[in-house]
């Protein structure tokens, strides 16, 4: 049953975020977050695509200390997010985040996200079929202040689904759809879309995704961005260790350059925040569980039926930076965080209560500590 709550009640404190970008990496592992590249997939042939410059890549990203070695990997994660702002999900460290569906793969991870809530009686699978569920997204758009000021951008072309474009009416662009928005790159975007080939038949260049979304930021004011990239977890399912680090490389270039811009624009500057996580984590028992995670159904070869499970594939991380967000870099122990709790976070950072829309389950709090509070 779907059941819009009231919001004449939603207005929380006043905060001074008046924009909120939201970014997920898919399946981008804590490991390579808080450690930095693998190591142990050096030299693993069979983990490697480009081999010519295997040297190169081992030269660039396997710095000895771990401090250094996630530097390499994710810069601005570590010389901008953890000098102003927050980060969780080290476990080294005693910082637990985690999902709470019970699927550990992108649809049901996406729509945890995005409503605050896990509905493992109906999101079971990635199919493309509309999401039951109203998203913050849907939430947001539904108040006159935030006509036309909210949008998505994704990589994957199951995002029209899951944040249900037809009835929540945000515009989402994702897969290979063209974007008839407004701004000089757009036309050169669309027009290159077209012509470089991507690797996957369901996902698009995140590059093209951050273009898009970067034009929708520019040609107006907006309240509320949701953009996922997604060549991290689709290198990885091909088993290119290379390729996947180089992804997250550009994932955390990407957003280093989002980041000056909105700091450079006088509509966003010091009124902007970014949230940024991740979907589900990945196997971490062994190389060839690395490329894999989902709890799925199969029969094994004595015809005994079993549930896959790949160890550490509900390990998440989250990130926060803006003008609400004590500086208190990266986390040590405290409570666990979990992907419920974003929606809530996100809402509350622009001055909302968020409440979820199923009449059974109830949305995740939000992270006080993420807005000084």
């Amino acid at each position: 049953m779907f059941i819009f709550a009231a919001v004449t009640s939603a207005h929380a404190a006043p905060t001074k975020t008046e924009t909120v970008v939201l970014i997920t990496i898919d399946g981008l592992r804590w490991q390579e977050v808080f450690r930095g590249a693998d190591k142990a997939f050096f030299d693993q042939e069979a983990y490697i695509a480009h081999k010519k410059t295997h040297d190169a890549f081992k030269t660039k990203f396997g710095l000895e200390a771990p401090e250094a070695s996630r530097s390499a990997l994710m810069p601005f994660f570590w010389n901008t997010l953890a000098a102003h702002g927050q980060l969780y999900g080290n476990r080294d460290k005693g910082s637990v985040g985690t999902l709470t569906n019970a699927y550990h793969f992108s649809y049901p991870g996406y729509s945890e996200i995005l409503t605050g809530f896990a509905d493992d009686a109906r999101i079971t699978s990635n199919d493309k079929f509309p999401n039951p569920n109203r998203t913050v997204l849907e939430w947001l758009n539904a108040m006159p202040e935030n006509a036309g000021k909210v949008a998505a951008f994704g990589s994957w072309d199951v995002f029209p689904y899951i944040i249900n474009e037809e009835r929540s009416g945000v515009p989402v662009n994702a897969g290979f759809e063209a974007y008839d928005g407004r701004g000089q790159s757009v036309g050169l975007l669309n027009n290159l879309q077209e012509k470089i080939p991507s690797p996957w038949d369901t996902v698009r260049l995140d590059a093209f995704t951050m273009g898009f979304a970067r034009a929708a930021l520019a040609s107006e004011k907006m309240k509320f961005v949701y953009i996922s990239l997604g060549e991290t977890d689709d290198f990885a399912h091909d088993g290119h260790y290379d390729q996947y680090a180089h992804a997250a490389h550009r994932s955390d270039q990407a957003i280093a350059e989002l980041w000056a811009w909105l700091e450079s624009d006088a509509r966003y500057r010091g009124k902007t925040t970014l949230l940024i996580t991740t979907d589900h984590g990945r196997g971490s028992d062994s190389l060839e569980a690395w490329k894999h995670h989902g709890r799925f159904p199969y029969t094994r070869e004595d015809g005994t039926k079993a549930v896959s499970n790949f160890k550490g594939d509900d390990a998440i991380w989250m990130a926060a930076v803006g003008p609400d967000t004590p500086v208190l870099g990266e986390i040590s122990g405290g409570e666990p965080v979990a992907l419920t709790q974003v929606a809530a976070t996100a809402a509350k950072l622009l001055g909302y209560d968020y409440e979820g829309s199923h009449e059974s389950l109830k949305a995740g709090e939000p992270i006080d500590g993420m807005i000084g509070q």
